[in-house]
This record gives structure tokens, C-alpha cells and sequence, in this order.
């Protein structure tokens, strides 16, 4: 029986990278290319990577949407690129490049990579060139035909900083609380950090809200919601006052956001596309079976490359018993459908009624909805 002493392997997980030192039988030399250590790695769990996608500017799997996301955040500019797969053309790919047109502002053009039969790729019949490299190279020279000269990799997206999964129920003494963000009715939101390391998001629920055994039974629900468009729920302190932790957006809100010098330059596209983003999110939350009550500007958060993100799914859920909307309680009128106001019923329906007035938050840039003076916000 054949033995390999467990020290001398060499722990990578997918997607690494690896450099083959020497492959003989079974078992492979390699050095780890994010981490430079050396040892031993099962052949048949390997495959060959094409040179190319060692490349800063190829993004693997990404869609035509993500990619123009990610080429329009902050950070790129005019002449930001990447290579992609193809989604439409199996083992073909796509170059796309972010430039700026006077009457549209920023946008994301994109232009078919074409390969030759016997090797080799083509953007125009007239240029073809051995290698990806070598056709990002010439284009990084000169535009030749392209709307802008390549210049340089478009930036990847920060990885999140993974949670534990058995630090769902955490210590007080864990958190601390750093700069108030904001504070509403039931409570108050800090930017902190979690073991004086990760930083969080902290919302802290005022006493007596809600009894802490209903709270972490509606919580759970909540956890296993794990979507890209719904902020993360990290953990919660049970014991009141109640903490929820989640994933901290440097943006804020969405309905602060767009009040901002920065918010108020963005294009009606961009503005299209925040609102696609955002119906993602509750196209995932319908499909779950699960309902929002309180969709609107003020609960979406957006981070620093501008994506979207869902927040407070689940909360107005949770003190319903304050939620509902009975005479003298806090609601907010404005974005509730008439049946939930009436009959204080609540739907996928008056979440698509809400959704339609968070619409026009978003294109009056966080206009009050139905600004007259005798509708008020709270009190009904």
C-alpha cells in the first residue's frame, strides 16, 4: 500500500491556479501560483488551463450585463476592456470595451473574436493574429477600427470577505460599533467591525420590538436567502437590545445615494440598470415564496462598483405587529398597495405595486413620491 504524508500536499480549491513542477503517476508536483507553496496534487483533479486565461483582461464565465456592469463601475474609464466567452457561440469569445459617446455618456461596446479554422483569432479579416495575447497586444497599439485603443484590464470586483458558518449566533462583546449611519423607527444602523477585523454593517432593533425566540425564528428564514442582490446576513446577538449583522455597503442607501454629486451624473441607462438589478433580487425573493413589505429606496444599499442590493427583506415581517397598518401606527403609506393599507394584506403583488413607485424614486433621482402637502409619510 502506497502512502503520501499529508504534510506534502498541497491544499488548493477550484478556480486555483497552479504551476506543474513535475507530473509522474498519480500523484503531480505543483506550485500554488496565489500562494507560492509547493507539494503534491492528485492528477485526475486537475486540468489544463489555457495560457490565456492567466490574463488580467479575460473574465471566464461573465455575461453580456455583468460584463458592462463591471466595465461602468468606478475605477474604469474609456478604453477599460476584457475578454470573455462568447454567449452565444460556443468556444468563440468577445472583447468588450468601455468608451464614452458625448450624447449617451459612458458605454460598453463589444466586438466578436472570430477563430480561423486552423488556428487563431480575428477581429477584422484583415488583422488576425496567432494568440489572444497577441490580438490584445496589437489593439493596445492602436485602435484600428475599435472605438477606443485598448489601455488597460478592467478591474475585478473586491471578493467579499467570507463569514463562518457556524458564527451565526454571536457574542455582544464581538462587535463594535464605529459611526452611526443612520436610525428609524424600530432602531438605529452602525458601520463597525466584527472581531476588530471584518467590517459590518450593525442594525440595532430597540427593546421590546419583538420577542428575541420570534426574532431568530424569522431570522433563520432570512439567513438561507442568499442571493447577489440581497444583502448578506452575517449573524445576530439575540439576547435585546437585538443586533443584526450584515455585509456593509460603502454607498449607503440607494435613496441617499442618488442625491449625492455622484448619484445625480448618473445616465438614465445606469439608472435602467439599477432598477434591472433590483428586480433580480425580487424576482429571486418571489421565487422563494417569501414577501418584502417594505421595498423602497431607503431599504436598497449599493456598494462602490454601484451594484444593488436588496436590504431589510424579511424585517418588516418580523414586527409586523407594529407594521400593520391600523390607524396611528408609522407606515410607509407611499409605497404600499392599496390592499395592505385597506386590509393590511401583503403580496408578491403589493411588493410589485411598491417596486413600481421605487421606480420613480430612481428616476427623479429620490424625489418624495406624490409630493402633495395633504399626503404625509407616517401617520394614517
Amino acid at each position: 500500500m502506497f502512502y503520501i504524508c499529508t504534510s506534502l500536499l498541497l491544499m488548493v480549491t477550484y478556480s486555483d491556479s497552479a504551476l506543474f513542477v513535475c507530473r509522474n503517476g498519480e500523484w503531480w508536483l505543483a506550485r500554488s501560483l496565489s500562494t507560492g507553496q509547493e507539494g503534491f496534487i492528485p492528477s485526475n483533479y486537475v486540468s489544463r488551463t489555457e495560457a490565456f486565461e492567466m490574463e488580467k483582461w479575460f473574465f471566464k464565465d461573465l455575461s453580456r450585463r455583468e460584463t458592462e456592469r463591471l466595465l461602468l463601475a468606478p475605477g474604469n474609464k474609456a478604453g477599460s476592456f476584457l475578454v470573455r466567452e462568447s454567449e452565444t457561440s460556443q468556444g468563440s469569445f468577445s472583447l468588450s470595451v468601455r468608451d464614452f459617446v458625448p450624447e449617451q455618456g459612458d458605454v460598453v461596446k463589444h466586438y466578436k473574436i472570430r477563430c480561423l479554422d486552423k488556428g487563431g483569432y480575428y477581429i477584422s479579416p484583415s488583422n488576425t493574429f496567432q494568440s489572444l495575447q497577441e490580438l490584445v497586444k496589437y489593439y493596445t497599439r492602436k485602435a484600428d477600427g475599435l472605438c477606443q485603443r485598448l489601455n488597460a484590464p478592467c478591474k475585478p470586483m473586491a471578493p467579499q470577505q467570507q463569514w463562518a458558518h457556524d458564527e451565526w449566533e454571536i457574542p455582544r462583546e464581538t462587535l463594535k460599533m464605529v459611526k452611526k449611519l443612520g436610525a428609524g423607527q424600530f432602531g438605529e444602523v452602525w458601520m463597525g467591525y466584527y472581531k476588530n477585523t471584518q467590517k459590518v454593517a450593525i442594525k440595532t432593533l430597540k427593546e421590546g420590538t419583538m420577542e428575541p425566540e420570534a426574532f431568530l425564528q424569522e431570522a433563520n428564514l432570512m439567513k438561507q436567502l442568499q442571493h447577489e442582490r440581497l444583502v448578506r446576513l452575517h449573524a445576530v446577538v439575540t439576547r435585546e437590545p437585538i443586533l443584526i449583522v450584515t455585509e456593509f455597503m460603502v454607498n449607503g442607501c440607494l435613496l441617499d445615494f442618488l442625491k449625492t454629486d455622484e448619484g445625480k451624473k448618473l445616465r438614465l441607462n445606469k439608472l435602467i440598470d439599477m432598477s434591472a438589478q433590483i428586480a433580480e433580487g425580487m424576482a429571486y425573493i418571489e421565487r422563494k415564496n417569501y414577501i418584502h413589505r417594505d421595498l423602497r429606496a431607503a431599504n436598497i444599499l449599493v456598494n462602490e462598483t454601484l451594484h444593488c442590493k436588496i436590504a431589510d427583506f424579511g424585517l418588516a415581517r418580523i414586527i409586523e405587529s407594529e407594521y400593520t397598518a391600523h390607524e396611528g401606527a408609522k407606515f410607509p403609506i407611499k409605497w404600499t398597495a392599496p390592499e395592505a393599507i385597506n386590509f393590511g394584506t401583503f403580496s408578491i403583488k403589493s411588493d410589485v405595486w411598491s417596486f413600481g413607485i421605487l421606480l420613480t424614486e430612481i428616476v427623479t433621482y429620490g424625489r418624495i413620491p406624490y409630493p402633495a402637502p395633504n399626503i404625509q409619510m407616517g401617520q394614517i
